[in-house]
């Protein structure tokens, strides 16, 4: 008997874990992607210690980007400078046993791909449909029919498989927020630590990535598909005055800088409610199709990957396809449910534009320990994953 055939819908980081996982563990996988190429579209993304020992379970080296650099020290500030709270990534090392790191989406894109079998991604090859009758599985894409054993629906944000599988579903919501994006090189002005700056319903972060570009955002309460026509212009207008170096970062977006930035912006959206299951027949939900949540823990890409990992292994202890993705399900449900609303619970606080709730808002994250804050976030960044398969 052949090896199981896996097809997995899109090629992010949630679908090219899950094929380097199951790859691993013995699968045939084809990866449909629908852009043309693998571009790890986006910017930069914080990689939690949850998710670095996931990818170290299946054999994803993340030492080598750039020999590994943690991300550094870390913390919260108001719009005039002064700190809210601070984080120390020495202590978050001895914490979890990783400290956080920080890369560009594209690095790690290309990590996991260059860790798959040749041939195993197909560019161009948006996954349609599916037809699961309780045989194999027909998967239906552009290029034709695919038949496999499993289906993986990590097809993103909006979904299409997911809003075939759970008709009924609300799908998503907008959360009241939108952001910006960008990466910017390493040379001139260059901050050697993370900080999140909190001010009356907007925000400014700034990451140093591992191989010395710095990925910013900002992010602001709008409704629905409300559109600057000059994205530069109305940062600066937003944040031109708060503390340094944001002013001279924003400097470096204007498009008469001589190695201007590209901006990216977008809305920012969550299910409107969590689905009933991330399974259904031999299809899998993963990533954002099965649990869209807020971007404001960070968390995202995070659960994306161990999903990955968690699937993959219960694949491999399971003989019987539905069987292993009813055990997903009761593995990852509970879990992604409670890190979504502890992200929504944040972005509330963020959002609050009132001089006196933001004031009070401020004392409190101010008065409260630092020991507090690390106990707050074991249950997300202590998480472990199950034994790896074998490299």
């Amino acid at each position: 008997m052949g090896a199981r055939h896996v097809v997995v819908a899109g090629g992010g980081i949630g679908g090219l874990t899950t094929a380097v996982a199951l790859s691993r563990h013995g699968w045939r996988v084809t990866v449909c992607e629908r852009a043309p190429a693998l571009t790890g579209a986006g910017a930069g993304i914080v990689l939690a210690p949850n998710a670095l020992r996931a990818l170290d379970s299946i054999g994803v080296r993340t030492g080598a980007w750039a020999g590994g650099a943690p991300l550094g020290p870390a913390g919260l500030r108001t719009p005039d400078g002064a700190w809210l709270s601070r984080a120390d990534g020495a202590a978050l090392q001895a914490r979890y046993g990783r400290s956080s790191c920080a890369v560009h989406r594209a690095v790690l894109i290309d990590t996991l791909a260059a860790a798959l079998p040749p041939g195993t991604v197909r560019l161009g090859v948006p996954v349609t449909g599916v037809d699961d009758a309780g045989g194999p599985v027909a998967v239906r894409t552009t290029a034709g029919d695919l038949r496999a054993d499993l289906l993986v629906a990590a097809d993103g944000l909006r979904s299409v498989l997911r809003a075939q599988l759970f008709p009924r579903h609300p799908g998503l919501r907008h959360a009241g927020e939108a952001g910006w994006r960008a990466v910017l090189p390493g040379a001139g002005t260059a901050p050697q630590e993370a900080a999140e700056t909190w001010g009356r319903g907007e925000r400014f972060g700034i990451v140093p990535l591992a191989d010395g570009r710095i990925y910013v955002y900002a992010t602001a309460v709008t409704g629905p598909a409300a559109r600057p026509a000059d994205h530069p212009a109305e940062l600066t207008r937003r944040f031109g005055a708060w503390h340094e170096p944001i002013p001279a970062l924003l400097d470096r977006l204007d498009p008469r800088h001589p190695e201007p930035a590209g901006i990216l912006h977008h809305d920012f959206h969550e299910l409107a409610a969590p689905l009933p299951r991330f399974h259904a027949g031999r299809v899998a939900l993963l990533g954002d199709a099965a649990h869209a949540m807020t971007p404001n823990l960070g968390q995202g890409g995070c659960q994306a990957v161990e999903d990955a990992v968690v699937l993959a292994h219960l694949l491999a202890r399971h003989t019987d396809v539905p069987v292993a993705l009813a055990a997903y399900t009761r593995a990852r449900h509970r879990r992604t449910v409670r890190v979504g609303r502890r992200s929504r619970r944040i972005g509330e606080l963020a959002r609050l534009s009132h001089p006196l709730p933001v004031s009070l808002r401020n004392l409190a994250v101010r008065a409260t320990p630092r020991a507090a804050t690390a106990r707050a976030l074991d249950e997300v960044l202590g998480w472990q994953p199950p034994p790896g398969p074998p490299r």
